[in-house]
């Protein structure tokens, strides 16, 4: 006798109790993701080298780690900092829940919890939903990976920049300025 798991839904992630972990409702379950110290640290690094260069331009919006994006497939997940481009929420309004639009830039930051497995996952998912750029930063190893697509995948190491490329026109931060 097979016993189904119930599927999780989103009201069910928004009942989520707070226990120190962000959650992702994934293939319908909920996933706790992981964080830690130098976690947060590298997050509010690119947050504040993005916000006022997103503001100052009038570019778009940056959201942080506690923002969940629904993607076509049903899931809801969280990249630590994302990025949409001015004009494409509705009348220019932030929604109230989970934004229904893939980020244009989304950013992970790895956690030493993060599978390697798990986050191609999630790369793979943002790219299929239309994300335009994802960086994938590794604080220990302090090397970034960015993807436009699952083939077209570049390695940076602390010397180099991440670029916004023509998602983020003009932006450029030293890896190390984010890592260290």
């Amino acid at each position: 006798m097979t016993t189904m798991r119930p599927v999780a839904t989103e009201e069910d992630l928004l009942r989520t109790p707070e226990d120190g972990y962000r959650h992702e409702l994934v293939d319908g379950r909920i996933r706790a993701v992981p964080g830690g110290a130098r976690h947060g640290r590298v997050c509010v690094h690119l947050a504040m080298q993005l916000v006022p260069w997103v503001e100052q331009r009038s570019l778009g919006y940056v959201f942080g780690s506690n923002t969940g994006l629904r993607l076509p497939g049903g899931n809801v997940r969280v990249p630590d900092v994302s990025f949409v481009a001015k004009g494409r929420f509705p009348n220019e309004q932030v929604p109230e829940g989970f934004g229904d639009l893939p980020p244009d830039l989304a950013i992970e930051v790895l956690s030493p919890d993060d599978g390697s497995r798990d986050v191609l996952d999630k790369v793979g998912e943002y790219l299929q939903a239309g994300v335009r750029l994802v960086w994938v930063i590794d604080p220990k190893r302090r090397t970034a990976a960015v993807y436009r697509s699952t083939t077209d995948v570049r390695r940076l190491g602390p010397e180099d920049s991440l670029d916004g490329e023509d998602v983020l026109p003009g932006f450029r931060c030293r890896l190390a300025g984010v890592i260290d």
